[in-house]
């Protein structure tokens, strides 16, 4: 149930084949305070105690990427979440079945179509571990604040006709930040925004990439509003969108979803 969920760092596996000791910190200035009032608006927007008392998300629908800005051929995928930090993504389509899990500070990585199993790469952990820190989770529940980072207001800004946005930003210690937009009638979350950089495999330089996930569809589910369709776009170029057709909340996820399998054969 992330806004967006964590999938979207899981797909670049698909197509193209975070925790500190600080404490917490509390508002001082005055911008701090503004920003807090903003991000318990938008807690109330989303569900209030029921949203917070969420702690696992199962759900379904279909992916698809968008090369050069088109969209592709859509692929069905099931999602199971168990917060904070694990998450297991299938894939399926084209004859295939891709299998991504992630669990705290390590993952692996099923291919039916190359009939491998294996572990993520540091690269992969790390995309991963990225789309933890970005969600829009991490800011409404407060696990930012365990690795001391600061929130403040940035302001408002325009988000179509008669509309506006009330932005916050989240900065860490290692100076990595994400700006979240929140309707400024209703508080409900709309965008999430922040940079990455990626080497260019043509000229191995270093790019810097805006990343921009619009938050789409809201819809109530026993009192939790989600958006059913994120859409994300890398220097304002869209690239993938997620499209869900059903979430559940709290259902049982088994343990052994997260464990990786002794073969292939093991593989469920």
């Amino acid at each position: 149930m992330s806004y967006p969920r964590t999938i979207l760092t899981l797909v670049a596996v698909v197509i193209a084949a975070v925790s500190g000791a600080a404490q917490p910190k509390k508002a001082t200035a005055k911008s701090d305070e503004k920003a807090e009032q903003i991000v318990q608006k938008a807690i109330q927007a989303v569900g209030g105690d029921a949203y917070l008392k969420v702690q696992t998300v199962v759900a379904r629908g279909l992916f698809t990427d968008y090369p050069g800005g088109a969209p592709g051929i859509p692929l069905k995928f099931i999602d199971y979440i168990s917060y904070p930090d694990r998450e297991r993504t299938e894939f399926a389509g084209g004859g295939n079945r891709i299998i991504q899990t992630n669990e705290h500070d390590h993952g692996w990585l099923f291919d039916a179509a190359a009939k491998t199993i294996k572990d993520q790469t540091p690269k992969q952990v790390e995309d991963f571990r990225t789309g933890l820190r970005t969600s829009m989770e991490n800011l409404l529940h407060g696990w930012w604040r365990k690795e001391g980072a600061k929130l403040g207001y940035v302001g408002r800004r325009e988000a179509g006709l008669g509309r506006r946005n009330e932005t916050v930003k989240l900065t860490y210690p290692d100076g990595f930040w994400i700006e979240y937009e929140f309707a400024a009638t209703d508080g409900s979350p709309a965008k999430v925004i922040y940079k990455r950089k990626q080497k260019n495999p043509d000229n191995e330089q270093i790019e810097e990439f805006t990343e921009e996930d619009r938050l789409l569809k809201p819809i109530s589910i026993s009192g939790i509003t989600v958006p059913f369709v994120v859409d994300h776009f890398r220097n304002g170029v869209q690239t993938s969108r997620i499209s869900d057709e059903s979430i559940e909340f709290n259902k049982s996820v088994p343990d052994s979803l997260f464990t990786k399998p002794a073969s292939i054969k093991a593989v469920k």
